[in-house]
């Protein structure tokens, strides 16, 4: 069954953003290996059980907020899905390389959410 599976937190400010989380939450936050300014966040539970997983870049629009990215089979039968169940794909299947492929959907009550496939060798 799909389950949420990462989480995308868009910042105006990293570093500011990377102290509030951490202090504020004791989440572990390292940049990601590589050009792209992007940072893995490490959640834990009460119990100190691994939590879901997220990440942390710089906002792309003023619109744009925290994103549940929700693991998939397949990006490509879940996006013509949630068209046929009343959905809108917002932005279609793109590639993050060495990774897998993500898109991002708005539900019929105006919620977006993102699917998430993975693929080590998506280019």
């Amino acid at each position: 069954m799909p389950t949420i599976t990462h989480f995308d937190l868009p910042a105006d400010d990293l570093e500011r953003a990377k102290k509030f989380y951490t202090e504020l939450f004791d989440w572990k936050i390292e940049k990601l290996p590589g050009p792209l300014d992007y940072y893995e966040i490490e959640t834990t539970s009460l119990e100190g059980e691994p939590g879901i997983g997220g990440g942390m870049g710089l906002r792309g629009s003023p619109e744009q907020r925290i994103t549940n990215f929700i693991e998939v089979t397949s990006v490509d039968e879940y996006c013509d899905r949630v068209k046929e169940l009343g959905g809108m794909v917002l932005q279609p299947k793109m590639p993050v390389p060495g990774w897998g492929y993500l898109a991002v959907c708005m539900d019929t009550e105006e919620n977006t959410f993102g699917l998430w496939e993975v693929d080590e060798n998506a280019e």
